[in-house]
C-alpha cells in the first residue's frame, strides 16, 4: 500500500521538477497536500513559480486546471458560476465557474473582497457549490492553490481566520540558489509541454484512500495531540490551533509517511508537518510579535518542549 503511494508521489514529484528547479521540499509538500485533498496557501513574492507549480500539478495528474485572478471587483458568481437564460430551451441554464476544476489557482486571493473570498469557503470545505438552490458537487480530487503577496498589502483584504483554517498547509517557494538560477537561465522560460501526464485523477483518489489507512500508534497519536494542544497553552499565542487543525496535522502526517514508503506514522512525520499545517492557524500575541517571535518560532519551541515518544512503534 505505502509502496504504491510512494511510487505515485515519486512520479508526480519528478515530473513537476521538470519545470520547478531546485525545490524538492516545496514539490513534496504540494504532493502531500494533494494526497490529502487539502488546499495550499502560498505566501511569496511574484515571479518565483507559484502559477507554474499549480499548472504542473494539474498537468501531471491529467486533471483540469483553472486560474482565477482575484481583483476587488470580482463577484462570487465569477467564482462559482451563474445561471443564464437559454432562448432555445426557454429555461435557465447553469454555467459553471472556474471553481469546477481539479486544481484551482486563486491568484492574489487577498485582493478579492471578503464577500468573494467567502464564496470559496463551502467549496473548500465541502467540495460542493450551492447556487440557485441547487447543490452541485465539484470534481475530485479538488484542490485550491491560493497565493498572496506578503509585501504588497495596499488595497488588499486579509483572509479571516475561518478561511485560513480551510487551508491544509501554508508554504513559501522562495528564491532559487545561485546554481539553480543559473540553470533556470540556461533552460529559458518554463515550458509546460515538458510536463507529461504521469497519473490519472483516479490514481490520486486511490492514493488519498491509501493514506487514510496509514497507522498511527497510540504513543504517536498522543504526541501529535499534545503538540496541537500546546499551541493553545503558550503564553505568546492569542489564538491556538483548533481541533480541525489537529485533524489536519494527522492527515498530513499520514500522507507524509505514505510518501516516505511507510505504513505507520513516526514523530518525525509530525515534526515535519507541524510548521506548514499549524503556523498559519496561530495568532501570536502583540508582545511576541514585537519581540520578533512569530508563529513559526513558537511551533519550533513547542516541538523542542513536548516529549517525543521513545519508540514510534509501528505495530
Amino acid at each position: 500500500m505505502a509502496g504504491t503511494v510512494q511510487a505515485l508521489a515519486a512520479r508526480l514529484a519528478s515530473n513537476v521538477a521538470r519545470v520547478i528547479v531546485g525545490k524538492p521540499d516545496v514539490i513534496e509538500l504540494a504532493v502531500i497536500a494533494l494526497l490529502c485533498e487539502g488546499h495550499i496557501l502560498v505566501e511569496d513574492v511574484p515571479g518565483i513559480g507559484k502559477t507554474t507549480l499549480a499548472r504542473a500539478l494539474a498537468h501531471s495528474m491529467g486533471g483540469t486546471f483553472r486560474r482565477l485572478q482575484c481583483t476587488p471587483d470580482l463577484l462570487p458568481s465569477d467564482v462559482t458560476g451563474v445561471s443564464v437564460f437559454d432562448q432555445r430551451s426557454s429555461d435557465f441554464v447553469f454555467r459553471p465557474g472556474p471553481i469546477f476544476a481539479n486544481v484551482l489557482l486563486a491568484d492574489e486571493i487577498n485582493r478579492a473582497t471578503p464577500r468573494t473570498q467567502s464564496a470559496v469557503l463551502e467549496a473548500m470545505q465541502e467540495a460542493q457549490v450551492s447556487a440557485d438552490g441547487v447543490t452541485r458537487p465539484l470534481p475530485r480530487p479538488f484542490v485550491v492553490l491560493a497565493t498572496q503577496n506578503p509585501i504588497e498589502l495596499e488595497g488588499t483584504f486579509a483572509l479571516p481566520e475561518a478561511q485560513l483554517d480551510r487551508f491544509l498547509v501554508r508554504m513559501s517557494v522562495g528564491y532559487p540558489s545561485e546554481e539553480d538560477e543559473q540553470e533556470l537561465v540556461a533552460r529559458g522560460p518554463s515550458v509546460l509541454q515538458d510536463v507529461q501526464t504521469v497519473v490519472q485523477p483516479a490514481d490520486i483518489l486511490e492514493g488519498i484512500a491509501a493514506c487514510g489507512r496509514v497507522r498511527v500508534h497510540d504513543d504517536v497519536r498522543r504526541y501529535l495531540v499534545q503538540v496541537a494542544r500546546a499551541t493553545r497553552q503558550d503564553g505568546d499565542v492569542r489564538l491556538g490551533a483548533s481541533p480541525r487543525a489537529t485533524l489536519a496535522l494527522s492527515r498530513a502526517a499520514r500522507a507524509r509517511a505514505a510518501v516516505q514508503g511507510r505504513e505507520f506514522v513516526t514523530p518525525d512525520d509530525v515534526k515535519a508537518m507541524a510548521r506548514p499545517v499549524l503556523a498559519h492557524r496561530l495568532i501570536a500575541s502583540l508582545e511576541a510579535r514585537l519581540r520578533g517571535r512569530g508563529a513559526d518560532q513558537i511551533i519550533d519551541t513547542i516541538l523542542d518542549k513536548v516529549p517525543v515518544p521513545l519508540e514510534p512503534a509501528h505495530r
